[in-house]
């Protein structure tokens, strides 16, 4: 079977061998610029803006291959529209090169509400947007912190955080509005029921601080606070005043305390 080659002079053969490794080396060196398509470029056509299949037209008839990258959401654009392509358009490439492109949803995702209560507005408008969520109407309510986040609310509902929201939404938040300038005498809240006094308070613009109920307290809105913070009189028995938007603390029993109704406060010079 190999008679052809072991007849030969073996300095033959090797020297066959090695014209024979010459030739298909210079071969393959003078095929690669037809198997690269070297020289060959073409202009990548601008596709953003357009809708998948108009896309996969224009860069099929250009010669070009097609793949999604991935999808993402923008409220702003169309859905199933391209929002990126790579290479970018107008850029020069060699033929048969593969364009990804980016997609944007029809549908936009769930993401978890982060929680913003205690963040300055500024700082919590900042995180939505960042999160693609929209910034609702912003409404006031008294609280010392002004202009620091008390509430997060989605469709007119608080919305606590961790709970999956669809990404575009509008979030309303309720800001503190700060201790305004109005001064009044403490309110006493003393021998009244909570659930009374707390509408009492938010009446005046005031907030409840702590609120410490005694270990047999279990109707909270039923029960009378004994005790109050501050408290409508100094030590002098002179009225104390409180601002807008400060808090209030009360302290809560099962029985109705007996309050002295004799007591007269003195005159307040201040």
């Amino acid at each position: 079977m190999f008679k052809f080659i072991t007849h030969r002079p073996l300095w033959l053969n090797i020297l066959t061998g090695l014209l024979l490794a010459f030739a298909i080396f210079f071969i393959f060196i003078f095929s690669l610029k037809w198997l690269t398509h070297h020289d060959e470029s073409r202009t990548v056509p601008a596709v953003t803006g357009k809708t998948f299949e108009e896309a996969m037209a224009i860069l099929d008839k250009a010669g070009f291959d097609v793949e999604i990258q991935d999808s993402l959401y923008v409220d702003t654009v169309k859905p199933h529209r391209v929002l990126k392509q790579v290479p970018e358009p107008d850029e020069i490439v060699k033929v048969n090169r593969t364009v990804y492109i980016t997609i944007n949803r029809a549908v936009p995702p769930l993401v978890p509400m982060p929680n913003l209560v205690g963040f300055s507005f500024r700082s919590a408008e900042m995180e939505l947007k960042n999160m693609g969520f929209r910034i609702g109407d912003t409404t006031y309510k008294a609280d010392f912190a002004k202009n620091s986040v008390l509430e997060q609310r989605l469709n007119g509902e608080i919305i606590n955080s961790g709970t999956m929201v669809r990404m575009g939404s509008t979030i309303s938040f309720v800001l503190g509005s700060g201790v305004g300038n109005e001064k009044f005498v403490v309110p006493n809240l003393v021998g009244m029921r909570f659930c009374d006094a707390k509408f009492l308070v938010e009446s005046h613009g005031l907030m409840l601080g702590s609120v410490v109920p005694q270990s047999d307290v279990t109707d909270t809105c039923n029960a009378f606070i004994y005790k109050q913070n501050p408290e409508r009189f100094n030590e002098e028995k002179k009225f104390q005043h409180i601002r807008t938007g400060q808090t209030m603390d009360v302290f809560l029993q099962v029985e109705k305390p007996v309050t002295d109704s004799t007591a007269v406060p003195l005159p307040d010079n201040n």
